[in-house]
């Protein structure tokens, strides 16, 4: 009996060991485990906080203010400052007018230049003037981005073509446009086709040269991520190279118009024949052979009106809009 008590209480002391060094090994590895158990709930709870961060400050970025601004606030800001200048440049105009610096019939005054823009107005003639320099130079510009655009992206995306020819475009751009009008007379003769082509000699450089600059600035990554969804080709060209382009692109195109207009001007100055029509260049070149200063001065003066109107209705709201579209132009 004795033994067989020895026997059962060793067993009982044995298991009661073995529960005591199991529980143990498992307090053990209680006491190992919550470790990075403990330290992984701290990990994610940093994570979360940087993430709401991120999308709090996001959202701080892309927040535009609804606020509306008085029509105040658009007068003295927009109008107001332009007309100030206006009228300071028609003054002193006017003090060096009636100051005799210069005979009349060389220095006119404001009121002489505005009589020679009235008459032309009554005689019903001022229109046609303008309207014939404006749609030369909207079909110039129209040609001129139809084959700038291609040739931008060729030079753009190949290096082989850009080395060959990306210089020639710099200096066809720094190429005055009216130094085209003596070849293009003797290629052309007096005929539409000299003006259309000293206004492409003048505005394609420009296009191709803008668009190379805005595709320049894309990111690598933009690239990297359309070709990986499968834009390549035409379809890359349209879905990402040319949308990331967009900005410089579109700077190509305002210069571009810039040049054309200057180009037209100085083909229309030069190439001036009856057959041609009348536009603001020959109207010009008409006043200054009768030694009419006033309407010399006033076709200048509506040459610069024609080309800030072209600015302000169409490029620059297209500028803005697409600025404003990708969070460079915010609204205050």
């Amino acid at each position: 009996m004795a033994s067989t008590e020895t026997g059962v209480s060793g067993a009982a002391e044995t298991s009661d060991n073995q529960g005591a060094s199991g529980s143990s090994g498992a307090a053990g590895r209680d006491a190992s485990g919550p470790k990075p158990s403990r330290s992984q709930p701290k990990g994610q709870k940093v994570s979360k906080e940087d993430l709401a961060g991120l999308e709090a400050g996001l959202d701080a970025l892309e927040t535009r203010t609804a606020e509306r601004v008085s029509l105040g606030s658009v007068l003295l800001s927009k109008i107001v400052p332009p007309l100030v200048a206006v009228v300071l440049v028609i003054t002193v105009w006017q003090l060096a007018a009636a100051s005799d610096l210069k005979p009349d019939y060389v220095l006119p005054g404001p009121l002489d230049v505005w009589g020679s823009i009235e008459k032309m107005w009554l005689d019903g003639t001022l229109l046609g003037y303008i309207w014939t320099s404006i749609s030369r130079g909207a079909l110039g510009f129209a040609v001129s981005v139809a084959i700038g655009t291609p040739l931008g992206l060729l030079v753009a995306r190949v290096k082989v073509v850009r080395a060959a020819i990306g210089p020639i475009l710099s200096g066809l751009q720094s190429l005055p446009s009216v130094a085209w009008v003596p070849a293009a007379i003797i290629w052309f003769g007096l005929t539409d086709a000299t003006i259309y082509a000293v206004v492409l000699l003048g505005a394609v450089p420009s296009i191709a040269n803008g668009l190379v600059a805005g595709v320049d600035q894309i990111p690598p990554l933009y690239l990297r991520a359309g070709r990986t969804i499968g834009a390549t080709g035409v379809n890359g060209i349209r879905h990402v190279l040319l949308p990331a382009a967009l900005p410089g692109y579109l700077a190509g195109l305002k210069q571009g118009w810039a040049f054309s207009w200057r180009s037209l001007m100085a083909a229309e100055l030069i190439a001036s024949s009856p057959d041609l029509g009348t536009g603001l260049g020959q109207l010009m070149e008409n006043f200054r052979t009768y030694s009419d200063m006033s309407g010399v001065l006033a076709t200048i003066i509506l040459i610069l009106i024609v080309g800030i109107g072209i600015d302000l209705l169409f490029f620059s709201p297209l500028e803005r809009r697409v600025l404003r579209s990708r969070g460079l132009l915010v609204r205050s």
